[in-house]
């Protein structure tokens, strides 16, 4: 939903009343994520649930929606013989939540849109199919929640795992039992989770600094550029940047919030800044620590680690030299590499040419990371 919010908003705050179509599931190679979203009104549609597959078959459901009130569950999918005769070229499999929208049956959808805009975490649960009240949605926050999906105890289930995927940034379907029973799958609850963006700590006001900065920004991180000195680390010099920092980088990660999601580039290429702040990003939860430097460097810079008392496993999170290898050499190039391991390491690709494998394109999962 967050690829539409901007205009759905405006529709309902001037009252009208439109279809969302919302994918809450995908198998084998979907072509997009849960949370893709495409909203109709009238003639006139914006997003998009699948690449242009089956826009218009989801087109026609979303008028029929608004027409009669009643939300549905749609499955588009085919087998791979039978590709084009449904529109899912890629054979794979989505379902799809259409639902009417407007300031009635959707009356938090202006608090949700704040909170999104100020950074605030939140997250929406809807049961999508069973026996219960199709369309029932519930808002999640961190400290508190409003709206129901039937009863208490349903209730307080997704609110335990909505909270827990909106830590992870994580979107996705759960199944529960009428009363929120975790081993029976009665009810399908789609949850959505609005997390603020991921962080990129980039470390060194270099020129490859500003390439990374740029092509994570493009990935949708919030990026912050950060070195000790003042005259290299402006806004000027890193215009992708969320924020440009000056400080001694292990003084600012020391007090900077890092969690799961978190990137971290060193690309200070110096001992004297590089070996303390790596000494303390080792030891943050970050998802990905990456160094950028020769080999040469990087063994100099292992022993220098061992001698301040990184542990071994510790050591075994850094990703040094830094990016997988694509015989990058601009610092553009560069950038293409981290972000490329960035991405493998998420998804859990091969680093392989797809030429040179066989299977699927993308990977199952019904729960899938925001940032």
């Amino acid at each position: 939903m967050r690829d539409v919010l901007s205009q759905i908003v405006r529709w309902w705050e001037a009252g009208e009343r439109f279809g969302l179509a919302t994918v809450v599931g995908t198998f084998r190679s979907a072509p997009r994520p849960p949370g893709a979203s495409m909203a109709v009104l009238g003639d006139e549609a914006t997003g998009s649930v699948s690449g242009g597959c089956v826009e218009g078959a989801v087109y026609e459901l979303a008028q029929q929606v608004v027409g009669d009130g009643t939300p549905v569950l749609q499955r588009y999918g085919v087998s791979d013989d039978d590709a084009f005769s449904v529109g899912l070229t890629c054979g794979g499999i989505i379902d799809v939540f259409v639902e009417p929208v407007s300031r009635e049956t959707y009356p938090e959808l202006g608090e949700i849109a704040a909170s999104i805009e100020r950074r605030e975490p939140v997250a929406v649960a809807t049961i999508v199919s069973g026996p219960g009240r199709i369309g029932a949605r519930r808002v999640v926050r961190a400290d508190g929640a409003s709206g129901t999906l039937g009863s208490s105890r349903l209730d307080d289930a997704v609110d335990d795992d909505a909270r827990g995927m909106l830590a992870q940034g994580l979107t996705g379907v759960r199944r529960y039992g009428p009363e929120g029973e975790r081993r029976l799958d009665d009810l399908q609850v789609f949850v959505q989770s609005f997390a603020p963006s991921p962080r990129m700590l980039v470390f060194g006001a270099i020129d490859f600094a500003a390439a990374v900065a740029r092509i994570g920004k493009f990935l949708g991180y919030h990026v912050v550029v950060c070195d000790a000195r003042p005259v290299f680390a402006t806004a000027r010099r890193f215009p992708d940047a969320d924020e440009v920092v000056v400080k001694w980088p292990h003084d600012y990660l020391s007090t900077a919030v890092v969690d799961e999601r978190t990137v971290i580039c060193v690309l200070t290429h110096d001992p004297k800044f590089d070996v303390p702040l790596l000494e303390v990003a080792l030891r943050t939860p970050a998802a990905y620590v990456g160094a950028m430097g020769s080999r040469r460097t990087h063994e100099d810079r292992l022993r220098r680690l061992r001698e301040a008392g990184i542990a071994e496993a510790e050591l075994a999170r850094l990703r040094s030299p830094i990016g997988l290898d694509l015989g990058a050499r601009t610092p553009e190039e560069t950038a293409v590499s981290i972000a490329a391991e960035l991405i493998q390491l998420r998804w859990g690709g091969s680093g392989r040419a797809l030429t040179e494998t066989t299977g699927r394109i993308h990977g199952d999962g019904e729960a899938h990371g925001h940032g």
